[in-house]
């Protein structure tokens, strides 16, 4: 199966010509992971594709690989919210990394999520 997308970016604001300087700064990787996680599940729910051995096949990952990358959408939704909001890195590591983000998944209780969410952010 071939399976595929494209994006289009605009990045000019519309009637302003005017190039903007890319931010200095990167984007968290466990930002990134949870938004694969989320492109992922859209894609699985709107049967674009079978199932993450699908995906895992497509992305070239092993199947463990994607399923660490898919518990990411077992944290409570606002803890998800706040993964994709990190600000920018400018200097130094991530604030929270996957590591520290598996600990969370552990527990299927949102609220025990949401105190050692809070732990690593203190």
């Amino acid at each position: 199966m071939d399976t595929g997308f494209t994006v289009e970016c605009n990045f000019k604001v519309p009637g302003n010509d005017k190039n903007y300087p890319p931010t200095k700064g990167r984007i968290p990787r466990i930002s990134k992971l949870m938004a694969l996680a989320i492109h992922f599940d859209e894609l699985i729910r709107t049967k674009k594709v079978r199932d993450y051995a699908d995906i895992a096949d497509l992305g070239y990952v092993t199947r463990a690989r994607l399923t660490q990358i898919m518990n990411l959408i077992l944290l409570a939704p606002d803890i998800q919210e706040k993964i994709l909001f990190l600000p920018e890195v400018h200097e130094g590591p991530d604030p929270i990394t996957e590591h520290q983000i598996r600990k969370m998944v552990l527990s299927s209780d949102w609220s025990e999520q949401k105190k050692i969410w809070d732990k690593f952010m203190s």
